[in-house]
């Protein structure tokens, strides 16, 4: 009977964490970049149940054993002995893209991260809200420079553009309208620079990396290093940020499930609680 407490409790404690799952998504709904995640449950071993009215121990010594005895009772079935949170998987799924016309938002579409040089390392991050910063570098809204394949992107304030492969280039022309690189004429190209190329990474198991607040993530052992993509990079869009892939309305009915689980395991308790005093009380009787 006991028992039973303990996996009506399991089952609350795993609602919980799915519940703080589905409103960290839901807070996040409009943060750029941003992934939603899913706990994911396991059950703990099941138990078998033996028939305890049958005589189903056999004494020994027999010709092979000099003592002792083992049981052979019919075995009836398998009971559960409740759940818990494995882990917090992360769903990858490319999110919206949004237009918003401002040179300074790059969002990818595909697989991969952006760079970004922080005091504690380099952390990657899907969140392409960029802007300049006092030095004339491009940085995140922290003012954590975005690294290119050649290290920082120095550049002027709305002299740039960056093509679909993530190339950067500069010139002065850009500023009245940054999307002329695709109409201009051969002879334009003279003074069109190219600064760089965004430094876009891919792990080898994407599954495993870590959040680490403000959009950024970080490798760990079991995710592998960043490797700069070189094949199968995704298409840059300049003038587009990714939204996040969390359905608003997805995560409100998951809240009403957990919600009606949760109250499930509570009644169970409850009514364990209740035929254990019962038990109790009718034992002091006797």
């Amino acid at each position: 009977m006991l028992r039973g407490l303990y996996t009506g409790a399991a089952g609350m404690v795993v609602q919980q964490e799915r519940l703080d799952a589905m409103a960290n998504n839901l807070a996040n709904v409009d943060t750029t970049g941003y992934k939603r995640d899913t706990p994911i449950q396991k059950a703990f071993p099941e138990l078998l149940i033996r028939r305890m009215s049958d005589d189903g121990v056999t004494q020994l010594p027999l010709r092979s054993f000099p003592f002792g005895s083992y049981d052979v009772a019919p075995v009836v079935g398998k009971i559960g002995t409740g759940v818990e949170t494995n882990e917090f998987f992360t769903v990858f799924s490319q999110g919206g893209l949004r237009q918003t016309d401002n040179a300074f938002d790059i969002a990818l579409d595909g697989r991969g991260f952006f760079v970004v040089e922080t005091p504690y390392g380099e952390r990657y991050t899907r969140n392409g809200s960029f802007l300049i910063g006092p030095e004339g570098l491009l940085v995140t809204k922290e003012g954590y420079p975005v690294l290119g394949e050649q290290g920082h992107i120095r550049l002027k304030l709305n002299n740039f553009i960056v093509d679909e492969d993530g190339v950067v280039f500069e010139n002065d022309r850009f500023a009245d309208d940054p999307r002329r690189l695709v109409s201009m004429r051969e002879n334009e190209w003279d003074d069109t620079v190219e600064v760089d190329r965004l430094r876009i990474v891919d792990m080898r198991n994407t599954r495993y990396i870590r959040k680490q607040g403000s959009s950024f993530w970080n490798t760990t052992e079991e995710s592998g290093p960043a490797v700069t993509m070189e094949t199968g990079r995704p298409k840059v869009r300049q003038g587009f940020l990714e939204g996040s892939n969390v359905n608003a309305i997805t995560e409100m009915v998951g809240l009403i499930e957990v919600n009606r689980a949760y109250e499930a395991n509570q009644k169970s308790i409850q009514a364990h609680d209740q035929m254990v005093g019962r038990l109790i009380n009718e034992a002091i009787k006797l």
